[in-house]
């Protein structure tokens, strides 16, 4: 194995073992939650606003976010995080054993969850390269995407079945699974070439604050943040097309084709399918992509990176379109898998990208801002889905979703030349 090459190591293992954690808690949770507040409202806008209740923190609080991630310890910062995300599911189970009959308990405790997943989520994100070295990210990153995947398989499916048992016991489960991720966090340890060399960590203590060491024992103080830092994230990805380009796709092509967050609306009323079935079709979503990325570990994208992440936006998009004209569950399951398969493509594409043309001083603040970006596109587009759903039916917002992320494609592919000219992936922190 050549030097600098990733070994399945602690660090490499206790960064799966929290992805894995994260990601199952997470979607076990958005399964349940969106069938309770459907169960509650039968509004496919209550869905929409569900959406936006999780992603409004992480866009009022991306120059905060993204400072906080290139200053202090990302292992503190994702553990504190997963603590926070825990107390609010545990709030939520509560709620949930109360028998209740109203919503708005629940959004109130969706956006405190947000706030903690909104600092947990750009440290998160800035670890694989802080774990190997430059040259190990597409070594990793399919292994970290596969992983997370699986628990896109395993939350959904578990977390449908746990609420048709008890509506409490997916939050419950969900709770312990961010523990579990905070505590596995903390084991790991930097790579030696992925880390700066001065690494100050400030604690605070009452109105001060200390300068820890990082794992080679260096010390020194950190220089105090300003908004011109907190805005750099924004500067640097402006001024460097490959990586507006990458993101903004996400943005825009996820934002039209948000279908998963009206899932609890078409399982019911189209597909018939109960709490077990709509953890099996989000599911399906995870079952897609865990394949597609099984195969990227073996045989990674290495050229025409460009051409083929915008190929696989224009599939997502096509199967989109298949997923809001069929009122058949097992087509609806088949167009779930092929549309999150050809997503796994373009987030591996992405996830290996986006921290390879960005120097590490700067890393927590452009994958803040791509944080918002993703959740803009996720959390952001399940609320114009939600809206849309109500004021033309689920089935047609999904479709013209579809359809408009196939157009966004399309222009990408004309309006953004260096993304698409992307051949090989970068092997230092200069864009390509």
């Amino acid at each position: 194995m050549p030097e600098g090459s990733p070994r399945w190591g602690r660090s490499v293992t206790a960064l799966l073992v929290s992805v894995f954690g994260g990601s199952a808690a997470a979607l076990g949770i958005v399964t349940a939650l969106g069938k309770q507040v459907y169960d509650l409202t039968d509004s496919e806008l209550a869905l929409g606003l569900l959406g936006l209740a999780q992603f409004a923190p992480a866009a009022l609080l991306v120059l905060v976010t993204g400072s906080v991630a290139d200053r202090f310890d990302r292992r503190r910062v994702v553990a504190l995080g997963s603590l926070g995300q825990a107390v609010f599911v545990a709030g939520m189970a509560w709620y949930a054993g109360t028998d209740p009959t109203s919503a708005t308990p629940i959004f109130l405790l969706v956006l405190g969850f947000g706030v903690a997943r909104a600092f947990a989520a750009p440290s998160a994100r800035s670890l694989p390269a802080d774990v190997v070295a430059p040259e190990g990210m597409p070594w990793l990153v399919p292994r970290n995407s596969a992983t997370w995947q699986s628990g896109t398989i395993v939350g959904p499916v578990v977390g449908g079945a746990l609420y048709s048992i008890s509506e409490p016991l997916p939050f419950v489960a969900g709770a312990v699974l961010f523990l579990v991720t905070g505590g596995a966090v903390l084991l790991i340890r930097y790579h030696p070439s992925a880390t700066p060399s001065i690494v100050a960590v400030p604690v605070p203590l009452g109105d001060s604050a200390v300068a820890a060491s990082d794992d080679h024992g260096i010390t020194g103080p950190r220089p105090r943040a300003t908004l011109s830092d907190a805005l750099e994230g924004l500067r640097f990805i402006r001024h460097h097309p490959v990586l507006l380009g990458v993101i903004s796709l996400d943005l825009f092509a996820v934002l039209f084709g948000g279908a998963v967050a009206l899932l609890p609306a078409i399982a019911e009323d189209r597909l018939g399918a109960d709490a077990v079935g709509l953890g099996w079709l989000r599911a399906a979503d995870g079952i897609g992509a865990a394949l597609v990325t099984l195969v990227l570990t073996r045989r990674p994208v290495g050229r025409n990176v460009g051409r083929t992440l915008l190929v696989a936006v224009g599939i997502f998009g096509a199967f989109t379109v298949l997923l809001g004209v069929t009122r058949s569950f097992l087509v609806a399951f088949v167009a779930l898998a092929i549309l999150s398969g050809a997503d796994a493509v373009s987030v591996f594409i992405r996830a290996t990208l986006v921290p390879l043309v960005t120097p590490r001083e700067k890393r927590g603040r452009v994958l803040a801002v791509e944080n918002v970006f993703i959740g803009a596109s996720n959390e952001l587009g399940a609320f114009e889905s939600g809206v849309a759903g109500a004021v033309i039916g689920s089935s047609a917002a999904i479709a013209l979703g579809g359809a408009a992320t196939v157009a966004v494609a399309a222009g990408w592919w004309v309006f953004f030349p260096a993304l698409r000219e992307v051949d090989r992936f970068p092997t230092s922190s200069e864009p390509p």
